[in-house]
């Protein structure tokens, strides 16, 4: 790992304007620096000096030839009247990075793609409580994809962009992080694998940390073991303390004095204050298992804050609600921390009452109920034919999806008044979570072929809908008659720590809203009896030790086999071994792919009358499988003997079933099979002389005709006579 700084020459003076841009050139040359090192095997280039110089902090990442601008802004001062830290974070795909043209009428780049809005995410996560607690200046982080080699992740670009982008600006931030993917293939962990090696890898772990904790995790994974899992993070971490190592170089090179900034915290005469009124009122009204008494307690007593209060600091009164929240959190974590008390009586080890149901809803194609305490959430599986699947036009190599998941998060499931705007960004990371968990059990195209969209209706939510949203989505699978590998649970964990020695903490199972408000992690793990299916982390603190996240492992695995084994398998043990009675059935024949273009026809003509004719729902493979989706299953049968009649060579003495499509004084012409005509000769139109063939069929008639010849000419010569003398 090495630092250089590059100059570019000077050249000689060619005169009055050539010598005021060298100069110019010379004076930008001068901030232009390059730090390069090596990841996995590649190298990493961050450029500093040259581009967005306005920005607080600007750095241009080069990892292979996959290029990413990230930069981070600082308002000058605090946001007025807010009780938050006003961190954005985007991550912004441009289509130029891969070479393609926007669709659509505007033709440019839209709202975030679901992936752009994931990525954002996962940076957010590790880089928030790195900034001071009290600081209300709003923080703007923006990484803008500029070019992709597939080998090289943009998202690992842009989140080392992002610790560099902070870490040399004047933001006060406790960084710097670095970030990693790491693979499994072949049992061998690898660090950011390139294509070929995504494609045989049974997991997908985003990871990042400090040089001393994990600061976040996000995983997708096949089935694979808690040990496994925990060696591939310390393994990852490794490569992590390098990454920070060189951006602390960089820093140590080229990074400004930190700012100074308005304290928003509470001030200590008033907390004093709060305390000395509230505090024992306050441990006995958050002591309820029922949310909403607990909840109409603690807003009592605020109440009884402010009558005490607002006299005192007449112009801070929106700082005592602070101060209770500070009051109250204090009381949790010290119920947790010191006493190992849960606020709802329950033991640190201990799942709140479970159920599970099935068939709650009538005609959808599947449905789950699943319920933790008073997080209930219901999930409706709906199967469509493959054509259905999402079409996705991103920056990856990933085109189209058949299993969807959606998540929704109604103001009334937490009892609030508020219309829905559509899904935000926590509804979106939750439901790809969810969908993450489920994807490795689900049953391959050739096994199943259809396309699944599921949507998790929360209904109360008090801690981790989203791995409610995974039993749920388990049993609206198995309702569904989805033969998925094995049923798939979720389950969370928490931590409290103590803040003047990180060595002393406790951890737990099965958080609820006000663990996850006032605590410091949620450790959201989904998997199998064999092995984990996803992973999703959330930190309040600067970082975890292997040790918690061993803790968190051990906890997780204890309550999802719990789940499955006492909870999702007696509600419905196994998938229903056929789809839903109002499902579409799904019926496969296989023809050869030369005989593709014939079925479908000039423009879709010949599939287009298949479709039109039997009612059916028709996808046709490359290699020549064809898919019929119908709840009748006369209807499938005959799609399949027209398709037959098709790609088979027409027999001689078979009886058809045709439409007249012309006439002609020597005979009409019936089409007998999808683009095959044949003649019907005005002798064979009647077991009687004719002698207009007007007299015996219009065109449009539909009239049984038997195959009687096929000439050397490939004509087809067919007979209604012959059909009327057999019958």
């Amino acid at each position: 790992m090495f630092l250089k700084n590059l100059f570019k020459g000077k050249g000689k003076d060619g005169g009055q304007n050539l010598h005021a841009t060298a100069k110019c050139q010379n004076e930008e040359d001068k901030m232009f620096k390059t730090y390069k090192t090596t990841l996995a095997g590649r190298e990493l280039v961050i450029e500093t000096g040259k581009l967005a110089q306005l920005a607080n902090g600007a750095v241009l990442v080069r990892y292979g030839e996959t290029v990413v601008l990230s930069t981070v802004t600082a308002s000058k001062a605090p946001r007025d009247g807010i009780d938050f830290f006003p961190l954005s974070v985007d991550y912004e795909e441009k289509l130029y990075s891969v070479g393609k043209i926007p669709g659509g009428f505007t033709r440019r780049e839209g709202k975030p793609s679901e992936k752009a809005i994931l990525t954002s995410r996962v940076i957010d996560r590790p880089i928030r409580p790195l900034f001071p607690k009290d600081l209300r200046n709003d923080v703007v982080v923006v990484n803008t994809v500029m070019a992709v080699e597939q080998d090289n992740s943009p998202e690992i670009a842009a989140m080392i962009g992002t610790s560099a982008a902070i870490a040399i600006s004047d933001i006060p931030w406790g960084g710097p992080i670095g970030g990693v993917v790491l693979g499994l293939v072949d049992g061998q962990v690898v660090i950011n694998p390139n294509s070929a090696e995504r494609e045989k890898s049974d997991m997908y772990v985003t990871l990042a940390g400090t040089a001393d904790k994990i600061c976040m995790i996000e995983a997708g994974a096949n089935e694979v073991p808690d040990d496994v899992m925990l060696n591939a993070i310390i393994e990852g971490h490794k490569t992590i303390k390098e990454i920070c190592a060189f951006i602390n170089e960089i820093v140590a090179d080229c990074g400004k004095p930190k700012f100074e900034y308005v304290s928003c915290d509470v001030p200590a005469d008033m907390f004093a204050d709060v305390m000395e009124i509230a505090h024992e009122e306050m441990k006995q009204a958050v002591l309820a298992v029922d949310k909403t008494v607990r909840d109409d307690a603690v807003d009592a007593l605020t109440k009884k804050v402010h009558e005490a209060l607002d006299e005192k600091y007449p112009e801070q009164t929106s700082l005592i609600n602070d101060a209770m929240y500070k009051l109250q959190k204090k009381v949790v974590r010290n119920y947790l921390l010191k006493e190992h008390k849960r606020v709802d009586g329950r033991g640190m080890e201990e799942i709140r009452p479970l159920s599970a149901e099935v068939d709650t809803i009538p005609r959808v194609h599947g449905c789950g109920l699943f319920k933790r305490g008073q997080t209930q959430v219901m999930t409706i599986a709906t199967l469509a034919p493959v054509s259905e699947a999402q079409k996705l036009d991103g920056i990856d190599e990933e085109v189209s999806k058949r299993y969807m998941h959606h998540y929704n998060f109604p103001s009334y499931s937490v009892g609030e008044a508020k219309s829905s705007r559509g899904p935000g960004r926590r509804e979106i990371g939750h439901g790809a979570l969810a969908e993450r968990a489920l994807v490795p059990v689900i049953p391959s195209e050739e096994e199943f072929p259809y396309s699944m969209r599921l949507v998790s209706e929360v209904l109360m939510s008090n801690g981790s809908t989203s791995q409610g949203s995974v039993c749920g989505s388990t049993l609206a699978l198995m309702a569904a008659g989805v033969p998925i590998k094995r049923p798939v649970a979720g389950i969370s964990s928490g931590l409290v720590t103590n803040e003047e020695d990180e060595n002393d903490f406790v951890t737990f199972m099965d958080i609820q809203g006000i663990e996850d408000f006032f605590g410091d992690m949620d450790f959201k793990v989904a998997g199998t009896e064999k092995g984990i299916t996803a992973i999703q982390v959330d930190i309040k603190v600067k970082g975890l030790s292997y040790e918690v996240i061993k803790q968190a492992f051990a906890l997780t695995n204890k309550g999802r086999m719990q789940i499955l084994n006492d909870i999702i398998l007696p509600c419905i043990p196994e998938p229903r071994a056929e789809v839903n009675e109002y499902a579409p059935k799904m019926f496969t024949m296989k023809i050869d792919q030369d005989k593709i273009r014939e079925v479908i026809g000039t423009g879709g003509k010949v599939i287009n009358k298949i479709i039109a004719d039997t009612g059916v729902k028709m996808d046709i493979m490359e290699d020549g499988t064809i898919y019929i989706a119908t709840s009748d299953k006369a209807a499938a049968e005959k799609a399949m003997k027209i398709i037959e009649g098709i790609v088979g060579d027409p027999e001689v003495g078979t009886v058809y079933e045709g439409k007249v499509t012309k006439l002609m004084a020597f005979g009409a012409f019936v089409e007998f099979l999808p683009g095959k005509e044949g003649l019907v000769h005005i002798s064979k139109l009647a077991d009687h002389r004719v002698e207009k063939v007007e007299d015996v069929v219009a065109e449009g008639d539909m009239v049984k005709v038997k195959l009687i010849e096929i000439d050397k000419q490939g004509r087809l010569n067919l007979s209604i006579k012959d059909v009327k003398d057999d019958e």
